[in-house]
């Protein structure tokens, strides 16, 4: 905890300098745009040998355009220069391609990293969810009615602050946990596959956005590198290639074919030669064909394909194709439902949850390309927003129904569970049966009768580029194996005539994938077979390379018009007789390796005449299923319809047990710190309403609202080094909670990053109110000015300003409420988990202990004032419970009652909880009157009752009963002090003088500290320095707290006790540079802390800087001794070589090892001739050398014969274990720890000895 300083009235901390990143990228400078391109371009050789670096290049666009958004909101709210249009497309933009960033990495980089680092992936997640809500606050103030409001736009400017802030941290912790440790822990080959599975997961329409605008913020010297680097990730098959880096190119792409398809009239067809492969009648064969163009340009050389099928002259009613195969689908997934029921197959169970997966990715991308496609194009008041909802919903619950059946394994009975599936596979497939009939009946006839068929197949097409490449390569297949002959026909001619020239490479791969479905089902992942009769099977050709001339080519697919295909159930069937297909490994070593592709061969009856070529993306299909609904859930986000129901699910779906389930109601002593959060919060609140007010504020709101901030400053400081150095090291002490709050600690740098960023732009707004103040006192002599000009510069330094600070104190809001919002769901329940409640007190001791009294004169009015009365008692009987050993309560009760004032100034927003903490206890307390009526025996009585009193605390009791027995003595003594003071007047006060420390140099004091006061003792009613002079000549004691004036030794005037002194004369003469309202203590060369524990002023920097106290010990022992061996209220004790009272004296202490204490001067003496502890006789510190030298002494030492044969039984006061060792008169080594510290507690009977 830094070194709390007083300014503004209000605690304040000294802000520390953010820790730089571990990371080439430098996020500590990610605010820059400059800073960010050298950042990206030197990780480039880096991204060679770390394909997982590639993401700095997407950050460094994200930041880019985070940093261009809030510089021109923030030129509309200073300047009123903008285009408010241009600024809200620009953010949905980056919103769209952040979130489906977001996603991929959600679905590909963070279930991969968990599964090799735990405790890392799910705080990301958790983040990309908080911050998809700023981007809908955003959007809701753009569509608000505002626009003319002033305030609007300085809201517009914060708001864009506030995402900026929040996404350029998020993406400095990846880069500074996420990537170095996917870098340790993945090879080359697997971060270039992992970054591929990425690309593959994210939209093909964003796809087509995301990379030309990527492009577009980087160097060409960067774009040049990250081709290469794009080269060694891309599978090695140049179709694929052809499609990304014609993604790439984007718009100069496009316009490159447009004038090659006007100008270019021929091509030369080539063939790739492939042998036949041989259908099981050895009959015919089929050959392998492409069209390929030196250009890039697809020829449309497609059959005469029927524009008079299924589907008519309406392209539309293909959608009416996916929904016959997804209610076929849901069918079998029904009636399998029931077959599991009859058999409790876990077996089987497994494959229907993977087949239910790819049904429930089908319907949400489907679902979510209805939303944004063709919903809007048609009506857009149409909505079947909520209807998709439900259904996301419903796939959830049989999910999560799947993983309790599996969690419940044999051991118990599942026919609920069963019953449950079987009830919710209904359930579904009847709410898509009456959805899908709505849209048929309500959207359906409206594009039929409003579009054109050209305008039908654009829509169909964007609809199918909703999804991303991973899911399309499956829901091709898949979809065409539902289909008759003439429909796929009709479903590929619309493809090939909707798509635009410049996706032919894009077009060839989907034609080919969807001709893979001719001949099987394909729901498991990577089980394909292309073109193929389920007998023939498919191979992988071998030794065929695509030249990069004829990189692009068209797929052709003539089938026989009187065959259907085998149905959904046959295939399945009969693709249970045969081995699954061997996946392809994609080979990255170069860009030049040879091609593998599938390569099939079909019947005669069924296929066509030709064959297609078509690489497979070689990725993974199962982690699909780890993303999907939580994927669907956030870009179902982008409507922002606030009616829309969530998924009740966690956001790693492979996490069964959500932390939902561990919070409950039960109070535990670990709750107290999260309560915290709660005062955090209020005052950010405040933060953020009262800056929108900054910009027409006079100097008085400008210090009030200054000093409320470095209040909350330096609370949070001290709440967050608490979390850094205590709460998070627990934590990550259990062993299955390692990483846990890495990511946490990462956020405090941040955050005090933005608390030191505010100050400035405060402590800048009060240098400008101060030079308008001078400017309006002195005006400039001979100088003729301009005062309307001075005033408008300043009108518009200080609105930059204001708006700025408004910005960020939006930010730090932002920030906290979502740190605080992840710690209360992610680590929260963790310790209810993992520490007993014994484990979590001893944690919030040490958290207190490291607290310091002015931090707690602040802090504590702060948080009870954000809470109920209930919550105030809950903490503060947690509070008595971890310090009942220490003096906490006595210090509250005199803190309050000296300084209430201090207290009220420190919470003037808020009521302040504050109960006497020992004044339960109904029990006989006698006064001085009572004590003189008492005789003997009755005080005798008062004595007994007090010491059989089961309800005080042993520390109290004694404190009673030594009270009593010396009551009639110090009655006695307190009756002649008052009446001694009764009849003192000022000028008759004995002391009444100054007294030196140095008289030469006249510095005032006496030999015990240097002060430039007198006391008043209250006992004796004289002036003394120090209580120590006040002792020396005194037979009694002085109460140090009881005083309650001083002189100051200037002026000589007595007066109210205080830090400086009161009279004109002196004009505010400090007495000490250190004083203590609670223990009447001055001094003006130490540096000193009251410990609120001990309730003493001791010398140090203070709690939680050099110093902590220990709550079992009852002391404050240095930063070092954390782990210590406690010994209960340890200190209260005599010294045991001078015997002087341990607890209160001034001299230094020194602590054991045993967890015994002495003076450290007793310490040094002693030593000298002894190495054990006087009371527990342990060694005093390592001893190994001593015993080694006592073992070369043994060793040359040779004992009579009659002894060398004895043994001696001993005790170690080391180790305390009771062994044999070989006869000495002196020394007896423990056999168990080598010690020598032992003692003889028999000698073998049996023996022979002398008489002694």
């Amino acid at each position: 905890m830094a070194t709390p300083l007083a300014g503004d009235g209000v605690l304040a901390l000294i802000p520390q300098e953010p820790m730089s990143s571990i990371d080439p990228a430098n996020p500590s400078s990610s605010s820059s745009s400059s800073a960010t391109s050298t950042s990206a371009s030197s990780c480039m050789n880096s991204a060679e040998k770390s394909p997982i670096f590639i993401f700095l290049f997407f950050q460094k666009a994200i930041r880019s355009e985070l940093e261009r958004l809030h510089r021109v909101a923030i030129a509309f709210a200073t300047d009123g220069v903008g285009d408010l249009r241009w600024l809200s497309e620009r953010c949905r933009f980056l919103f769209d391609i952040y979130k489906h960033h977001c996603n991929a990495e959600d679905a590909v980089i963070f279930p991969a990293l968990d599964i090799r680092v735990k405790n890392v992936a799910r705080t990301y997640s958790l983040e990309h969810e908080r911050e998809n809500d700023l981007f809908g606050q955003l959007f809701d103030l753009l569509s608000s009615n505002m626009h003319s409001d002033d305030r609007f736009l300085r809201e517009l400017a914060s708001r864009t602050g506030a995402i900026k802030t929040s996404l350029n941290q998020h993406m400095s912790k990846e880069e500074q946990q996420v990537f170095p440790l996917i870098i340790e822990k993945f090879s080359f080959e697997e971060q270039a596959d992992l970054v591929w599975q990425f690309l593959c997961s994210i939209p093909v329409n964003m796809m087509a956005e995301f990379l030309p605008w990527l492009s577009s913020c980087i160097s060409p010297n960067e774009h040049q590198d990250m081709l290469k680097c794009l080269c060694k990730i891309i599978p090695g098959q140049k179709l694929l290639q052809e499609v990304v880096f014609t993604w790439m190119e984007g718009k100069c792409m496009k316009e490159k074919n447009q004038a090659q398809l006007s100008s270019d009239d021929s091509y030369v067809e080539k063939y790739l030669d492939a042998e036949p492969c041989k259908v099981l009648d050895q009959a015919d064969k089929v050959f392998f064909s492409w069209e390929h163009s030196r250009t890039g340009k697809r020829k449309h050389a497609e059959p005469d394909y029927s524009s008079t099928g299924f589907l008519g002259s309406q392209p539309i009613n293909e959608i009416l194709l996916w929904h016959n195969a997804i209610k076929h689908e849901l069918n079998d997934i029904a009636e399998e439902a029931r077959k599991i029921q009859l058999s409790s197959g876990f077996h089987d169970l497994s494959k229907f949850g993977e087949r239910l997966q790819f049904i429930a990715d089908v319907c949400i991308f489907h679902s979510i390309a209805e939303d944004q496609v063709i919903f809007p194009a048609v009506d857009g008041e149409v909505s079947f927003i909520q209807e998709h909802a439900e259904e996301e919903s419903q796939f959830n619950k049989i999910r999560l129904l799947i993983e309790k059946i599996k969690s419940a394994g044999t051991n118990s009975s599942t026919a609920d569970f069963y019953l449950k599936l079987c009830s919710y596979a209904d359930q579904m497939m009847e709410a898509i049966q009456k959805h899908f009939v709505n849209e048929e009946v309500e959207v359906l006839p409206l594009a039929r009768m409003h579009f054109s068929p050209d305008k039908q197949r654009e829509l169909l097409y964007k609809s199918l580029c909703v999804m991303p490449l991973r899911l399309l390569e499956r829901a091709l297949p898949w979809l065409v194996s539902m289909l008759t002959h003439e429909q796929a026909k009709s479903f590929l001619h619309n493809i090939h005539l909707a798509a635009p020239p410049s996706d032919a490479a894009l077009v060839t791969l989907f034609s080919g994938w969807a001709c893979k479905g001719r001949a099987r089902d394909i729901s498991s992942p990577g089980k394909f077979i292309c073109l193929s009769s389920e007998a023939t099977g498919c191979y992988l050709s071998e030794g065929k390379d695509i030249e990069s001339d004829f990189s692009l080519g068209s797929c052709k697919c003539a089938c026989s018009h009187g065959n259907q295909l085998l149905s959904h159930s046959q295939h399945e069937q009969m693709a249970s007789q045969r081995s699954p297909l061997k996946r392809r490994d994609a080979s990255r070593s170069s860009p030049n390796s040879s091609d593998s592709y599938h390569t099939c061969k079909m019947e005669a009856n069924d296929l066509c005449s030709t064959t297609c070529c078509v690489p497979g993306l070689g990725v993974d299909g199962s982690n699909l299923r780890l993303s999907s609904l939580a994927t669907g859930k956030s870009l179902r986000s982008m409507s922002y319809n606030s009616t829309v129901p969530s998924l009740n699910s966690s956001l790693f779906l492979w996490e069964t047990d959500t932390l939902s389930s561990n919070m409950d109601c039960s109070v535990r002593p670990i709750d107290n710190i999260f309560k915290f959060h709660k005062a955090i919060q209020k005052d950010l609140e405040y933060l953020d309403v009262e800056s929108g007010k900054i910009i027409d504020c006079d100097e008085p709101f400008l210090r009030q609202f200054s000093g409320r901030f470095r209040l909350l400053w330096g609370l949070y400081r001290a709440h967050s080094n608490a979390e850094d150095d205590i709460v998070f090291p627990a934590l990550e002490s259990r062993e299955t909670l390692h990483n846990v709050s890495h990511s946490y600690t990462l956020d405090h740098k941040q955050e005090e990053k933005l608390f030191k960023d505010i100050s400035e732009i405060l402590s800048e707004l009060s240098e400008l109110h101060d030079s308008v103040i001078r400017t309006d006192a002195i005006p400039e002599e001979g100088i003729v000015c301009n005062s309307s000009c001075h005033e408008t510069s300043w009108k518009r330094k200080h609105n930059e300003l204001a708006t700025k600070l408004q910005g960020m104190c939006k930010s730090i809001r932002v920030t906290l409420d979502q740190h605080v919002f992840m710690e209360e769901l992610e680590l929260w329940p963790l310790f209810d988990k993992h520490f007993s409640v014994e484990e979590q007190d001893k944690i919030v001791g040490r958290i207190i202990g490291t607290t310091g009294a002015e931090v707690l004169q602040s802090m504590l009015p702060w948080v009870t004032s954000a809470l109920t009365q209930e919550e105030q008692n809950m903490m503060m009987d947690t509070w008595r419970k971890a310090t009942k050993n220490t003096m906490f309560n006595e210090w509250l009760n005199e803190w309050w009652n000296v300084a209430p004032n201090c207290v009220q100034a420190s919470v003037e927003y808020g009521t302040v909880y504050h109960e006497s903490l020992d004044k339960s206890d109904h029990m006989f307390k006698p006064g001085w009157k009572d004590i003189f009526r008492m005789n003997q025996n009755e005080l005798e009585a008062e004595v007994r009752k007090v010491s059989r009193d089961p309800t005080l605390d042993p520390r109290r009791k004694a404190y009673l009963i030594q009270n009593l027995m010396t009551s009639r003595w110090i009655a006695a003594q307190q009756k002649l002090t008052q009446t001694k003071t009764e009849d003192i007047d000022g000028k008759d006060i004995r002391g009444c003088s100054p007294s030196f420390r140095d008289p030469e140099k006249l510095i005032y004091g006496c030999e015990h500290y240097k002060r430039n006061c007198k006391l008043l003792s209250a006992c004796c009613g004289k002036l003394f320095t120090c209580r120590f002079c006040h002792d020396k000549v005194s037979d009694h004691s002085i109460d140090r707290k009881a005083t309650t004036e001083m002189m100051c030794m200037r002026c000589l005037i007595v007066q109210p006790i205080g830090p400086t002194c009161k009279t004109p004369s002196c004009s505010g003469f400090s007495m000490a540079k250190y004083y203590c309202n609670i223990c009447k203590f001055f001094d003006d060369e130490r540096t000193v802390y009251h410990c609120p524990f001990c309730n003493l002023c001791r010398v140090g920097k203070g709690l939680g800087v050099d110093f902590f106290h220990c709550m079992t010990c009852n002391c404050c022992l240095g930063m070092k001794l954390v782990e210590h061996k406690c010994r209960e209220k340890g200190l209260e004790t005599n010294c045991p070589i001078c015997c002087d009272f341990l607890f209160t004296s001034s001299a230094a202490v020194r602590a054991l090892p045993c967890g015994h204490f002495m003076h450290s001067a007793c310490f040094q003496a002693y030593t000298c001739s002894h190495y054990t502890c006087p009371v527990c006789s342990k060694s005093l510190g390592d001893m190994a050398v001593y015993f080694g030298m006592l073992d070369a002494l043994l060793a040359t030492e040779e004992l009579p014969e009659e002894y060398r044969d004895k043994s001696q039984d001993i005790l170690c006061n080391d180790c305390d274990r009771k062994g044999t060792s070989s006869f000495h008169w002196l020394y007896h080594k423990c056999g168990f720890c080598g010690s020598y510290n032992t003692r003889v507690i028999k000698t073998e009977a049996h023996c022979s000895t002398s008489n002694n």
